[in-house]
């Protein structure tokens, strides 16, 4: 039995950001102690230079005497006194998020992700493979999802129509997170802003350094010791969105490009698999350009 399908490790997971005051967090204690709620997780962080607050609270879905829906419509009230400006969210564990990846020709992470989701080590349902090259179209096929080919010109002026077609592809599953898994296009501003809080991207570097094309090429030009890897929210600003996981590895003189290439794909995994079980377990939180994480 799966995770998400086990009674007993069904949880509702509630995540909050608000201006910080307070006895926020004795309110949502309180609320929960009130409904019955058993807390089996829960993670707080105050932002000083922000002033804002968020947690995180994981609740066992069987200790709820009701549904989810009239959870959310009681704590909306609770909401509404913490302060006109709280977000926040009341997600169920026991439904398997949905997820769209979007690639090129690069297979690793194709492969990786594909890996963890068949393994159960990534509890997500992938609904679809959209590349702009056919070349991994049978990596998806071997695991039983639709692949779908778009053909993108050459000239960057003349791809609106091909990112209209991605486009409905994608929303035709109403993902909760589209995933440019190496997808080496920049989305127009558009997609950016349709699916913001959800495409989520890797570059092969550790931004902010060596933004935009080629950065083994940049990074080794540069003479580096560390090349690193960087899973983020995608905005209009290219490479620039919030940071939701980054990790390095060491590399010397004696490596080439092509050794950096090779040795950066295992980062370019682990990094994604993490942003990507983070995203999907409701553990990040966006308050304007920074993540708050809790992993």
């Amino acid at each position: 039995m799966t995770l998400a399908s086990s009674t007993d490790n069904r949880r509702y997971v509630l995540t909050l950001g608000c201006p910080d005051s307070t006895g926020i967090v004795a309110r949502i204690s309180k609320f929960l102690a009130d409904v019955g709620g058993s807390i089996v997780e829960a993670a707080y962080h105050a932002d000083q230079d922000s002033g804002w607050f968020f947690t995180r609270q994981a609740v066992r879905a069987s200790s709820i005497p009701f549904s989810i829906e009239e959870l959310r419509t009681k704590f909306a009230a609770v909401a509404e006194e913490i302060g006109p400006e709280t977000e926040w969210t009341l997600s169920d564990t026991g439904k398997r998020k949905r997820v769209v990846l979007l690639v090129s020709k690069e297979a690793h992470c194709l492969h990786d992700i594909l890996g963890r989701v068949a393994a159960g080590e990534l509890e997500a349902d992938v609904c679809a493979v959209i590349g702009n090259h056919p070349e991994l179209e049978s990596v998806a096929r071997r695991h039983g999802i639709d692949f779908h080919y778009v053909s993108f010109p050459k000239d960057p002026a003349e791809r609106g129509p091909a990112f209209e077609q991605v486009r409905k592809l994608v929303d035709a599953h109403d993902p909760h997170a589209v995933v440019l898994a190496r997808f080496m296009q920049v989305l127009p501003e558009s997609l950016c802003e349709h699916w913001s809080g959800r495409a989520i991207n890797i570059h092969h570097s550790f931004l902010p350094s060596f933004i935009g094309a080629r950065p083994y090429h940049q990074a080794f030009t540069r003479g580096v010791k560390l090349i690193g890897a960087t899973c983020h929210y995608v905005t209009a600003e290219l490479d620039a969105g919030p940071i939701i996981e980054q990790d390095v590895i060491r590399v010397s003189h004696n490596d080439s490009v092509n050794d950096m290439v090779r040795q950066g794909r295992d980062v370019e995994k682990l990094v994604l698999a993490r942003g990507l079980r983070w995203h999907l377990e409701d553990r990040v939180l966006v308050h304007d350009s920074k993540t708050v994480v809790f992993n």
